[in-house]
């Protein structure tokens, strides 16, 4: 039977939507484990937000890869689009769903911990339920190294999720590959700024934690909340339009652009990490001292 194409359109939006919902419902509700007092898993780890994120992107994949392309994040969505694999014309239905399935997911972590938020007196650890931040000092808070370890975790991630599909695995499995890839992502690089990689992931939880009355929270850092969306989104541009280079020789102009923007991020990120405030190098100041 042909389905209607609003029923279709329906289905995909709530497809992401839920996708997206269960990913934070798993992945911020361990991070809300982890932190937040009196927990049973209070101060479990890294390794346990990794693992905990990894199956939360498998069981979100599950939950909408039925009735979806299952991508349950802006990035990807772009990065598909951007290289054709994906229509252009879904694009904001898409990600639509997904910040509403990130907001509601949020929400559900929030009632799970009710009287854990009063217990938990560090505004910060509170905030970080919700939202990324790089690493776990203000001395590594630098807006382009921290849009540069995004636009990296994303470009993998992209990368990763091209090369799995052009493989075959047994029905079912490939949601289980790919959350392995999300766990080596955030063992590997997500300890620079908590890889978001998703901007829905950020976004969606910042915004319920600016709405949703907690006990004694502080700000949601909007100040930030910028890089946990442009770096995802420009690393999961490239990373769609680079394995379309090298897999498919498509070398178009989008691709020489997004290269020259994402070499500009990244010298100029190297030039303000390796300059101090004086703007001496370090190197200059070795000779300096010598």
């Amino acid at each position: 039977m042909k389905l209607n194409y609003g029923v279709v359109v329906l289905s995909e939006f709530m497809g992401e939507l839920l996708g997206t919902m269960v990913l934070i419902v798993f992945g911020v509700g361990v991070v809300g484990g982890v932190l937040l007092k009196w927990s049973k898993a209070e101060d479990a780890g890294w390794i346990v937000i990794t693992i905990g994120w990894g199956l939360a992107v498998t069981m979100g994949v599950y939950v909408s890869g039925t009735v979806s392309d299952a991508h349950i994040n802006p990035a990807v969505t772009l990065g598909f689009a951007s290289i054709g694999e994906f229509p252009w014309s879904k694009v904001p239905m898409y990600i639509t769903g997904q910040m509403i399935g990130a907001i509601i997911g949020a929400t559900i972590v929030f009632l799970n911990y009710l009287p854990h938020w009063e217990k938990t007196k560090d505004q910060a650890a509170k905030l970080g339920v919700f939202a990324t931040a790089p690493g776990s000092s203000a001395e590594v808070r630098s807006p382009l190294s921290n849009i540069v370890s995004e636009t990296i975790g994303t470009f993998i991630l992209l990368l990763g999720l091209l090369f799995i599909g052009a493989n075959q695995f047994a029905d079912g499995l490939n949601p289980l590959v790919v959350g392995a890839l999300i766990v080596a992502i955030g063992m590997s690089l997500g300890g620079a700024t908590g890889y978001a990689i998703n901007p829905a992931r950020d976004l969606g939880p910042r915004i319920a934690h600016a709405v949703l009355p907690i006990p004694g929270k502080g700000g949601s850092d909007w100040s930030y909340s910028w890089i946990p969306v442009l770096g995802p989104i420009l690393g999961g541009t490239y990373g769609a339009l680079f394995y379309d280079a090298i897999v498919n020789q498509a070398y178009t102009a989008p691709f020489w652009i997004v290269s020259v923007v994402v070499a500009s991020l990244l010298i100029g990120a190297t030039v303000v990490e390796l300059t101090d405030k004086d703007g001496q190098s370090d190197e200059q100041i070795k000779e300096t001292i010598i």
